[in-house]
Protein backbone atom coordinates (compact mmCIF):
# COMPACT_ATOMS: atom_id res chain seq x y z
CA UNK A 1 0.00 0.00 0.00
CA UNK A 2 1.47 3.38 -0.92
CA UNK A 3 2.67 5.65 1.86
CA UNK A 4 0.98 9.06 1.75
CA UNK A 5 2.02 11.88 4.08
CA UNK A 6 1.14 15.58 4.33
CA UNK A 7 3.74 18.17 3.32
CA UNK A 8 3.99 19.46 6.91
CA UNK A 9 5.64 16.13 7.88
CA UNK A 10 8.64 17.01 5.70
CA UNK A 11 9.97 19.10 8.60
CA UNK A 12 11.23 15.91 10.25
CA UNK A 13 13.94 15.17 7.69
CA UNK A 14 15.50 12.28 9.60
CA UNK A 15 12.14 10.51 9.74
CA UNK A 16 11.53 11.14 6.03
CA UNK A 17 14.99 9.82 5.10
CA UNK A 18 14.47 6.69 7.20
CA UNK A 19 11.02 6.18 5.69
CA UNK A 20 12.39 6.52 2.15
CA UNK A 21 15.05 3.89 2.79
CA UNK A 22 12.68 1.46 4.55
CA UNK A 23 10.01 1.73 1.88
CA UNK A 24 10.60 0.02 -1.45
CA UNK A 25 8.15 2.30 -3.20
CA UNK A 26 7.64 6.04 -3.66
CA UNK A 27 6.20 8.15 -0.85
CA UNK A 28 3.43 10.47 -1.96
CA UNK A 29 3.32 13.96 -0.44
CA UNK A 30 0.03 15.84 -0.26
CA UNK A 31 -0.59 19.57 0.02
CA UNK A 32 -4.03 20.78 1.09
CA UNK A 33 -5.33 17.24 0.60
CA UNK A 34 -4.10 16.88 -2.99
CA UNK A 35 -1.11 15.05 -4.45
CA UNK A 36 1.87 17.39 -4.76
CA UNK A 37 5.19 15.48 -4.84
CA UNK A 38 6.77 12.05 -4.76
CA UNK A 39 9.85 11.12 -2.70
CA UNK A 40 12.03 8.02 -2.93
CA UNK A 41 15.49 6.82 -2.02
CA UNK A 42 18.35 7.15 -4.51
CA UNK A 43 18.46 3.35 -4.78
CA UNK A 44 14.78 3.14 -5.70
CA UNK A 45 15.15 6.07 -8.12
CA UNK A 46 18.07 4.38 -9.92
CA UNK A 47 16.17 1.08 -10.07
CA UNK A 48 13.13 2.89 -11.48
CA UNK A 49 15.25 4.76 -14.03
CA UNK A 50 16.82 1.47 -15.14
CA UNK A 51 13.38 -0.10 -15.58
CA UNK A 52 12.14 2.91 -17.59
CA UNK A 53 15.24 2.76 -19.79
CA UNK A 54 14.77 -0.95 -20.44
CA UNK A 55 11.09 -0.42 -21.25
CA UNK A 56 12.02 2.38 -23.66
CA UNK A 57 14.53 0.10 -25.40
CA UNK A 58 11.91 -2.64 -25.72
CA UNK A 59 9.44 -0.15 -27.18
CA UNK A 60 12.02 1.02 -29.73
CA UNK A 61 12.74 -2.61 -30.64
CA UNK A 62 9.04 -3.35 -31.09
CA UNK A 63 8.71 -0.37 -33.46
CA UNK A 64 11.76 -1.56 -35.43
CA UNK A 65 10.24 -5.03 -35.76
CA UNK A 66 6.92 -3.53 -36.83
CA UNK A 67 8.72 -1.39 -39.45
CA UNK A 68 10.65 -4.41 -40.74
CA UNK A 69 14.01 -3.07 -39.56
CA UNK A 70 15.29 -6.48 -38.48
CA UNK A 71 18.30 -8.67 -39.21
CA UNK A 72 18.65 -12.41 -39.17
CA UNK A 73 20.37 -13.26 -35.87
CA UNK A 74 22.75 -15.82 -37.38
CA UNK A 75 23.91 -13.42 -40.09
CA UNK A 76 24.33 -10.57 -37.59
CA UNK A 77 26.37 -12.73 -35.20
CA UNK A 78 28.48 -14.09 -38.07
CA UNK A 79 29.36 -10.60 -39.25
CA UNK A 80 30.34 -9.58 -35.71
CA UNK A 81 32.48 -12.71 -35.36
CA UNK A 82 34.18 -12.00 -38.69
CA UNK A 83 35.03 -8.44 -37.66
CA UNK A 84 36.67 -9.65 -34.44
CA UNK A 85 38.73 -12.29 -36.26
CA UNK A 86 40.38 -9.69 -38.49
Amino acid sequence: MPKIIPIKDLKDTSYISELCHKTDEPIYITKNGYGDMVLMSIELFEKTQSTWSMNRDIEISEHQIKDGKVKDARNALSSIKEKHEL
